[in-house]
């Protein structure tokens, strides 16, 4: 481990990316096979391959105590510490003691990592990381912690991992790179690069691939520029799911590719009749459904008309956001809930189906492909209820609950007009905006290009007023850069969110020194400050939440400006913060 960690400073002490690849590949080259494979997914940033469902479980506040336990420091030493690293690994390199004996190799610590995942109980396992901790090195401990924590923090993405095989094993970068989508091990890559047979890799159901993304546009002009051909859809606010189907067995993977069929148990069974093995791409939603249980919904695939529109209408609606949070990391849901929050899975793509991949089919082929999944008679196992959308029905009439995986609509526009005009409807019909794709497009997972576009605007912005601030991560470490705020319910303030993004290095520079002057209680890398500094900060949606004295939490927040022109007196107050939160409930309807 000791080669790793060197070979890891390195790269951090350096910013050229070629430089960086050839530290990698040289440092793999020098290693056995086994350890150059568990080095590739450590490089990564990760404990384990990514398809893996095994997870360490271990939090900061167990490894920041552990830490301080093993270097037998004072509370303000590691605090001082993290402030000047704003990295709990590099803190753990700092101050941990050299020790006569100390090393390990980084087969031990792949070992280590798999029984601290297999181990349960409140003692055993902060045990095995302590252990683990004492028998490293400093340097060792640094990266065993950046790893356990998923933040190497080194400037190296999986990416640049993935072009250093290429150059050790005298590869193509694209054949790796295939490789490992299709494997989703980038360990597992290492080891058929190495052997010459990088072009046998085969996908396999079940180990979710990479998703691919779309690029924010500003506009409805935008949006019709980079090609002529396009489908238009409707951006749904629940959560991005891949579900891979076969034999009967369903599973659902989300964009981290963690596997989250337990949170939607009803879901599987609206995709379980599906004649053929599939993998498919869509969006899991709170929805809301026709009283009428749509038996004669169709799939809607034309331009921009009141009758696509009435169509659209007729599948039913997405609910809130916040309404599918109630339901989302639960192992085991109440069938109440199941009731009460009823989800769909809206189908937009289809990775691979009948045997064949399909990532290199153009997006209209894999349309049509989509359309005669879902359209097509099923088995036992889910009953049809017309084209594009199977059904799942069961429960006492009383107590029905009703699952679907439901062909995401789409549409055609032609003008910016058309698109603008799709787009009001998709926000009147509670969804976040339009993605716009390429009718000519290949899926290519894990990347973001101009083949899909996503198209929104944020519900709305508050003025708020910043109560706390932390210390940064990586380039702002030393900076106060991450903003606790605040609206008013009466004469005191209530903490609604919490945003680090929008403002510029000089800004946050100059806040830096302000809040610095302005501290009320220093708690170490975080500051309660005087309640002065008005943010304008937009937002996605809001949601009810107990993490917030206010009762509310924003979604995705990110600050506009800072309002120099108002005091705190003047922004907004849990009033206006409420009456957001009600518009966005009624889906946009005042």
């Amino acid at each position: 481990m000791r080669y790793f960690a060197a070979a890891c400073e390195a790269i951090l002490s350096t910013t050229k990316k070629l430089q960086k690849t050839a530290i990698v590949a040289d440092y793999l080259k020098s290693r056995t096979l086994e350890e150059a494979a568990f080095s590739a997914v450590f490089l990564s940033g990760r404990p384990f391959p990514v398809w893996e469902e095994a997870t360490l479980q271990v939090g900061g506040s167990l490894l920041w105590r552990l830490v301080a336990e093993l270097a037998d420091k004072q509370e303000a030493t590691l605090t001082g510490s993290y402030k000047r690293w704003g990295d709990l690994g590099a803190v753990a390199g700092e101050v941990l003691p050299e020790k006569e004996g100390q090393g390990l190799g980084v087969l031990d610590v792949n070992a280590a990592f798999r029984q601290i995942a297999e181990t349960r109980g409140s003692a055993a396992k902060p045990a095995l990381v302590r252990d683990l901790l004492a028998r490293a090195t400093p340097l060792e401990a640094k990266y065993i912690v950046k790893i356990m924590t998923g933040d190497l923090r080194i400037g190296l993405k999986e990416s640049l991992v993935e072009e250093a095989i290429a150059r050790a094993y005298g590869s193509t970068l694209k054949e790796v790179q295939r490789a490992n989508m299709l494997l989703g091990d980038i360990g597992q890559t290492l080891r058929v690069a190495a052997e010459g047979k990088l072009a046998e890799a085969k996908m396999r159901l079940f180990r979710p691939l990479g998703f691919m993304l779309a690029s924010p546009i500003e506009s409805a002009d935008e949006g019709l520029s980079y090609f002529s051909q396009a489908a238009v859809e409707d951006k749904y606010d629940g959560i991005r799911a891949q579900a891979h189907v076969s034999g009967g067995e369903v599973r659902f993977f989300s964009r981290t590719r963690d596997e989250i069929t337990e949170s939607f148990p009803e879901l599987p069974q609206a995709l379980a009749g599906l004649r053929q093995d599939a993998i498919l791409d869509g969006e899991i939603v709170a929805w809301e459904y026709p009283k009428n249980a749509a038996r004669t919904q169709e799939v809607v695939d034309e331009p921009a008309t009141e009758e696509a529109e009435a169509k659209a209408i007729n599948l039913g609606r997405a609910r809130p956001f916040s309404v599918l949070q109630q339901r989302l990391g639960r192992k085991r849901v109440s069938t109440e809930m199941l009731r009460q929050i009823p989800v769909a899975y809206l189908v937009f793509d289809v990775l691979y189906a009948g045997g064949e991949l399909l990532i290199d089919t153009p997006l209209g082929e894999r349309a049509r492909i989509v359309d005669a999944l879902l359209s097509a008679p099923r088995t036992a196992a889910t009953t049809f209820s017309g084209a594009g959308q199977a059904s799942l029905m069961f429960g006492s009439p009383e107590k029905e609950v009703q699952a679907q995986a439901i062909r995401a609509p789409v549409f055609r526009a032609s003008s910016a007009e058309q698109l603008e005009e799709l787009f009001v409807a998709a926000q009147a019909r509670g969804n976040e905006g339009l993605m716009i794709k390429d009718l000519n497009s290949v899926y290519t997972p894990g990347r973001r290009g101009k083949a899909w576009l996503k198209m929104k605007r944020e519900l709305a912005t508050l003025d708020v007023v910043v109560t706390a601030v932390e210390y940064g991560h990586g380039k702002r470490i030393g900076v106060l850069s991450d903003y606790t705020f605040a609206v008013w319910d009466g004469d005191h303030l209530v903490n609604i969110g919490k945003a680090y993004s929008g403002l510029t290095d000089a800004e946050i520079a100059e806040m830096t020194h302000w809040f610095l002057e302005h501290t009320i209680e220093d708690q170490g890398f975080r500051r309660v400050v005087e309640a002065k500094v008005v943010l304008e900060v937009a937002f996605n949606n809001m949601m009810r939440s107990d993490r917030h004295d206010s009762g509310y939490a924003l979604r995705f927040p990110r600050i506009v400006r800072l309002r120099r022109d108002k005091t705190a007196e003047e922004s907004d107050t849990i009033e206006r913060a409420r009456e957001i939160f009600t518009l966005q409930e009624s889906g946009g309807k005042s």
